[in-house]
């Protein structure tokens, strides 16, 4: 299945639930909710999940009513118990292409949790515990992928991360390994306050998802779409169609456009404006790809400086989309799939008592047109989220439309009176972000906000030398094979003191650089691996031989490097680097260009003195280089140099 592919059926989608995270789809989100007594081996009985179950749906009509879904949405069932797994209410939703969706599926496992204390979530995707990568600067260095498992939950609007056992008195309570989740789900009511995630941890959840709910309205956005009367009738009673349209359109393949040529059902001689509402990624998914139709298609774009030809562009990508959508559809709908009415539904008048008991119609007088609206979003958010049983056959998205089709009534010329009174469209100028607005977005993404004003101050302040300090810092941590490690800065950082290894290591310089070396000092069994003798006297004996044998490979070592010196100063490398200054009164010649042809000459005679290179000032001008290279763009300089804290001031040569 490609990436951002059309959803699998519903049907099928309840399965994953029960399966590993590996036989998900690729992006796909799953979560799950444990009521209490969910580490009770007899389980929670069927009729209470649904119970739960109903109640969670309801209280979320608020939020979810009326948000289009990129490409599933979000839906609770009851799943039984298996094998360790104790019965609970979950569910898994492929998100395509907007991982915003994801996220706003947390924001709602967040908020059910906080309505409902006495239930405890987890939530976790393809990438496994995904909250946790959010926080990864944040996280104990035992936490891992292979230690997380079963750990990660959200109880009572936070998260809980269960730990390990660090001392005797935690190793009473605490499993050796990973927990099971009845284990865990005991330990999180048992033992809450000692399993609250860290302050840092919390905080970069919380900083990700504080802009909901208000992001449910600011990723929306509204456009005049030129587009045929059908698909303004059926987006008026469907907006939630509207993403499978446009991912149509986005995935078309050269045996999807042979449906377009020509048209069937929706002609372009009967389009009108209207005003269609988008998420943002649909936007532009839908804006940002060009696109010339077929000209056996009927449809024709204006001219590019025409006020309207953006309207007409995206009406025209929008029929392509809602064509290829019911292209694979039969042209008539068997009886088995026709839809009935949603009233007759034996869970509908218990859905709505759900809805009155929230507020969720705010007081609008029944048979009001705002009443009307709410009540319209309400039915296709029971659509979506009230399960089906396995045996019923779901609608495809494009039997969807050809039934509404089959039931609206298309007035062209309806239609075109309320082109007068449509309200503005929304300015797209989001689309275009200029590098400091990427910036901004960046750090605030990360939890580093670093104003202009503070960016001007430390380049008139600024210190080269904490670059090289840094760097030197960066090189000489000793990681593991999992990756490098930023040392923290010494502002912040505790002091810590090994004293074995500072002995074992002046022992070790010692053993190397000493003219004198005694056997009770130097360790070195350790470093050379020697076969004990058979006597004292040989033992020692030998250490002294081991030792001057290292002072005199070190002093060869010397020698040599000295002899390429020699050879490479007659070539152009060493003028790649800077030199570190001549002592002052010195008469010995340096190698300079002018004085290379009788480099050889001064060589045989012992008068060639070669300036050792200045390392820092070095590093310094090639980090800047490296730097001044990335045009403002990431690169390899930027990110190291950031990770440690330093941020470099602008290049303002030109």
């Amino acid at each position: 299945r490609k990436r951002g592919s059309p959803c699998v059926p519903a049907r099928l989608m309840e399965g994953l639930l029960e399966e590993r995270r590996g036989e998900w789809p690729q992006d796909s989100v799953c979560y799950r909710l444990y009521p209490p007594g969910g580490q009770d081996p007899a389980g929670v009985g069927r009729a209470e999940l649904e119970q739960r179950r109903e109640g969670i749906v309801g209280r979320l009509a608020l939020l979810c009513a009326g948000y289009i879904w990129h490409n599933e949405a979000f839906r609770l069932q009851c799943a039984p118990a298996r094998g360790d797994v104790p019965a609970h209410i979950g569910g898994v939703t492929n998100f395509g292409d907007n991982v915003d969706d994801e996220w706003f599926i947390v924001y709602l496992i967040q908020q059910i949790t906080k309505e409902f204390p006495d239930l405890v979530a987890s939530v976790e995707d393809n990438d496994g515990d995904f909250l946790l990568i959010e926080a990864a600067e944040y996280l104990p260095k035992w936490l891992n992928p292979d230690t997380s498992a079963n750990r990660v939950f959200f109880y009572c609007g936070e998260l809980h991360i269960i730990p390990i056992p660090q001392n005797p008195e935690e190793r009473s309570w605490l499993p050796a390994s990973n927990p099971t989740i009845p284990q865990a789900l005991n330990l999180l009511t048992t033992h809450s306050d000692k399993c609250l995630a860290a302050g840092p941890i919390r905080k970069a959840i919380r900083r990700r998802l504080q802009s909901y709910p208000e992001k449910i309205h600011a990723d929306r956005h509204r456009a005049y779409c030129y587009v045929p009367v059908g698909i303004a009738a059926v987006l008026q009673h469907r907006p939630d169609l509207l993403a499978p349209a446009v991912q149509a359109f986005y995935l078309r393949d050269p045996i999807d456009l042979r449906a377009c040529r020509p048209f069937k059902r929706f002609l372009p001689n009967t389009r009108v404006m209207t005003l269609v509402t988008f998420t943002k990624c649909l936007y532009a998914q839908l804006q940002q790809q060009h696109f010339m139709p077929d000209r056996r298609s009927g449809y024709t774009l204006p001219a590019q400086s025409d006020q309207h030809f953006k309207a007409h562009a995206l009406g025209m990508k929008l029929a392509h989309g809602f064509e290829i959508l019911c292209s694979k559809c039969s042209q008539s709908l068997p009886s088995s799939k026709t839809g009935s009415n949603i009233s007759s539904d034996p869970l509908w008048e218990g859905f709505i008592n759900s809805l009155k008991k929230n507020n969720y119609f705010r007081g609008e007088l029944e048979g009001s047109s705002r009443y009307k609206e709410l009540l319209q979003s309400a039915e296709i958010y029971f659509q979506n989220s009230v399960p089906r049983p396995k045996s019923s056959s779901a609608l495809s998205p494009g039997e969807q439309v050809l039934q509404l089709l089959q039931t609206l009534s298309n007035s062209v010329e309806e239609l075109q009176k309320e082109e007068d009174s449509l309200p503005p469209e929304d300015d797209d100028s989001w689309l275009d972000i200029s590098p400091e607005e990427l910036d901004q977005m960046l750090e605030e993404a990360s939890g580093r906000k670093l104003l202009n004003s503070v960016r001007q101050e430390e380049e008139l302040d600024y210190d080269l030398r904490d670059i090289t300090k840094s760097m030197k810092a960066f090189v000489s941590k000793v990681s593991s094979h999992e990756g490098a490690e930023i040392p923290q800065s010494s502002a912040t950082s505790q002091v810590q003191f090994d004293v074995n290894s500072f002995t074992s290591a002046l022992e070790r310089i010692l053993g190397v650089e000493s003219d004198e070396l005694d056997s009770d000092d130097v360790d070195e069994e350790e470093d050379y691996d020697l076969v004990d003798s058979e006597t004292e006297s040989d033992s020692v004996e030998g250490k002294l031989e081991e030792g001057m044998s290292a002072t005199e490979t070190l002093g060869n070592i010397r020698d040599y490097m000295e002899q390429m010196d020699q050879e490479l100063a007659g070539t152009h490398i060493g003028k790649s680097f800077t030199k570190a200054a001549d002592e002052v009164g010195s008469d010995r010649p340096d190698v300079t260009e002018e004085g290379a042809e009788g480099e050889s000459e001064a060589d045989s005679e012992g008068n060639l003195k070669i300036l050792p290179v200045d390392v820092d000032l070095n590093l310094v001008e090639n980090l800047l280089e490296s730097y001044s290279s990335q045009a403002g763009l990431a690169g390899p300089a930027s990110n190291i140099l950031q990770s440690m804290g330093i941020r470099l001031p602008d290049n303002q040569d030109k």
